[in-house]
């Protein structure tokens, strides 16, 4: 059993930052690549940035430069962070964190991961 909590959302004013953090629990940390999505009103859920078991990072082109995804072991549980800074009004969404039993995470869709978090809201104000 994998289980996922997320914490770290609020509201910012745009150029702000947050930085969000997702406990893993269930010895995943040599087994299952993670990553960040993301959810607005009326939109689908979209890849913001994954990390591969080895930790080679990949991000969506609209958060290249500005986010940064990163993760450490912590007893038998994994973090998963999403440093975001300089946010846009864009990147308000329910942020979701997720894991699947893969080396590589890279190019991945939503539909490929078994393991979600219940999300964290993040607004961003013009």
């Amino acid at each position: 059993q994998v289980d996922l909590v997320e914490s770290g959302g609020g509201s910012v004013q745009a150029g702000g930052s947050l930085n969000l953090t997702c406990v893993v629990s269930g010895s995943t940390y040599t087994s299952h690549c993670m990553g960040w999505f993301r959810q607005s009103a009326g939109e689908e859920r979209e890849g913001v940035a994954t990390i591969d078991v080895d930790g080679t990072p990949t991000y969506a082109d609209s958060v290249k430069g500005r986010f940064t995804i990163s993760n450490s072991k912590d007893n038998a549980k994994n973090i998963l962070y999403l440093q975001m800074n300089n946010l846009k009004p864009d990147a308000t969404a329910m942020y979701y964190c997720a894991a699947v039993r893969f080396w590589r995470c890279g190019g991945r869709s939503s539909g490929d991961f078994p393991y979600w978090g219940q999300g964290t809201q993040v607004t961003v104000s013009s």
